[in-house]
């Protein structure tokens, strides 16, 4: 009888389904198209529904603990449960969505979600999930907004997410992962509010606007720990001619920034701009080139890793006003190439009232270029700068701007053993049920590719690595495959990161237990000194020549 039961439970989840037909074209602005929607209510049996008339039933991961339940304040809602008894695992439905109509698209998902002890997730992307799954030819998305543990009454749920032009299929995802407890769920709804940019017209600039008069910058990400000894070393010794400056408190994406106001924001922000005063003076003597870059924005991070800039007024006007400040204070500073307005970028559901990230990052840049007329404008989509976003970012109209992403891809190889994930991935290889090699890096670069011919800008690689245990030199090899994808393309590029966090040091061997340089140079490190051997150093007595006229979009 239970299992009967059970069965039933599942099939009714198919009631109070609608998917809607919509028709091509693009959204405006303000306006959203409905997708999908569920309440989970059945109709009445005077209706007449049969199942065979109903769309595609949701399909349960595990049909235990998933059941369609009536709740005094909801009504008919989905409930999935794991007991505390069964130990930590997953339970979920999923429900095909049709990849025909969301292929590039931002689409906006939204639900009520209560929750009942539910236990604390052992990562910040398990617990309760209303999340999407996207497979494309290059690997699989999972966009999500992630929840914490403990519980909580009926509450809204939104998330934005992209839907790439070339996506196989999407899957959106209700249920429980790597936890115990309850959660129920209803009134979800998928809809379109935005549409992939459309190509322009190929640009037709003789001249694209980097903000040197070099060839190339090649260098790499530094940290806060940095010392002046280090980037002599760093530009004299290995020969790197450009540096990206964290302006990072604490750590990354948690930070002290993440609960405190603007006054203490503000009270670290200018110790840290203090030593990178004394910095550019150590960058100027090693032939180095830095870009300023906001790591911490004022007020940080939600637990979403959202930046809160984007849901409390407070602290968009104080990145305003800071940014008019770092411009005033470097305006003239011959060792900075630019100003990298914030590290990956993260919006989430922008409150109401508060600008996007493109619309704070025009701004943004129309009032540091008043102030300083000299130095290119580094801006990085959202969300996270991956080059996927370029498709979704239009050109800022500001002239002397350089756009910027950072390459990870495929996360679960450049990413292994870090927050306890898998380890023992090989590059090239198939890595999540998919071969990689340089030729699918490629493909991941495409949209970096297509912006640069689409509106005839200069792109700027901000960080890109692969973490120092992969096995067998695959470090190495996917390094040396990325970097030479940079420079067919003739972009800029930082390697993260130059005496940070070990995990990433070219100067540390395979051994992630041994956190001591190694005597002789690693294979990473070679490669990134093969290349740096072909810098040119700036010309710190050349004027520094206004950008006023540089092209815009």
């Amino acid at each position: 009888m239970k299992t009967v039961l059970l069965f039933r439970s599942i099939v009714l989840l198919a009631v109070g389904m609608s998917f809607a037909c919509l028709p091509p074209g693009n959204v405006r602005a303000g306006e959203e198209s409905e997708v999908f929607s569920a309440n989970f209510e059945p109709p009445a049996p005077a209706d007449g529904a049969r199942i065979a008339d109903l769309p595609e039933p949701w399909v349960p991961k595990r049909s235990e603990g998933v059941a369609l339940v009536r709740d005094p304040e909801q009504g008919w809602c989905l409930h999935v449960v794991i007991p505390p008894e069964a130990g930590r695992g997953s339970r979920s439905v999923q429900l095909k969505l049709p990849v025909e109509q969301l292929r590039g698209t931002r689409v906006r998902v939204s639900a009520r979600i209560k929750a009942d002890e539910i236990a604390e997730p052992p990562q910040p992307y398990n617990g309760v999930k209303c999340m999407l799954k996207i497979d494309t030819p290059t690997g699989t998305i999972w966009p999500q907004r992630n929840l914490p543990g403990g519980g909580w009454d009926w509450k809204p749920y939104e998330n934005v997410a992209a839907v790439p032009a070339n996506a196989q299929s999407v899957t959106l995802i209700l249920g429980l992962e790597a936890v115990t407890g309850q959660a129920w769920f209803d009134d979800v709804r998928v809809r379109i509010v935005g549409r992939q940019r459309s190509a322009p017209p190929q640009s037709k600039r003789e001249v694209v606007f980097k903000g040197h008069a070099l060839p190339r910058l090649r260098g790499a990400m530094i940290g806060p720990r940095v010392t002046d000894e280090d980037l002599l070393e760093f530009g004299r010794d290995w020969g790197a001619n450009h540096v990206r400056w964290q302006l990072i408190w604490g750590g990354f994406p948690r930070s002290p920034a993440d609960s405190v106001g603007v006054v203490e924001y503000r009270r670290w922000l200018e110790s840290a701009l203090q030593r990178l005063d004394e910095g550019l003076e150590a960058c100027r003597r090693a032939g180095i080139l830095a870009v300023i870059d906001i790591h911490t924005p004022p007020g940080g991070r939600n637990a979403a890793s959202e930046c809160r800039m984007f849901h409390e007024k407070e602290f968009q006007e104080a990145f305003l006003r800071i940014w008019e400040e770092i411009a005033a204070r470097y305006r003239e500073h011959p060792a900075v190439w630019g100003y990298d307005l914030v590290n990956e970028p993260v919006e989430g559901v922008v409150a109401e009232g508060l600008m996007t990230w493109r619309e704070l990052a025009e701004v943004t840049a129309r009032r540091v270029r008043e102030i300083d007329p000299y130095h290119a404008i580094i801006v990085e989509p959202a969300p996270w700068g991956s080059p996927e976003a370029l498709d979704w970012f239009e050109p800022l109209d500001v002239p002397g701007i350089v756009y910027s992403v950072h390459m990870y891809q495929p996360h679960a190889f450049t990413h292994q053993g870090v927050y306890d994930s898998p380890v023992g991935l090989r590059y090239p290889g198939e890595i999540g049920g998919k071969y990689y090699d340089k030729e699918v890096l490629r493909q991941i670069l495409d949209p970096v590719i297509r912006y640069q011919r689409d509106y005839g800008v200069h792109i700027y690689i901000g960080e890109f690595s692969a973490i120092r245990w992969a096995p067998d030199e695959s470090a190495y090899r996917y390094l040396r495959d990325c970097i030479e994808l940079f420079e067919e393309y003739g972009w800029d590029w930082a390697y993260h990161a130059f005496r940070e966090w070990d995990g990433w040091s070219v100067e540390h061997g395979p051994d992630r237990n041994d956190r001591n340089r190694t005597a002789a140079p690693t294979q990473r490190r070679l490669l990134l000194e093969e290349w740096f051997s072909r810098n040119q150093k700036p010309d710190f007595s050349a004027p520094l020549a206004p950008v006023v006229n540089a092209p815009t979009r």
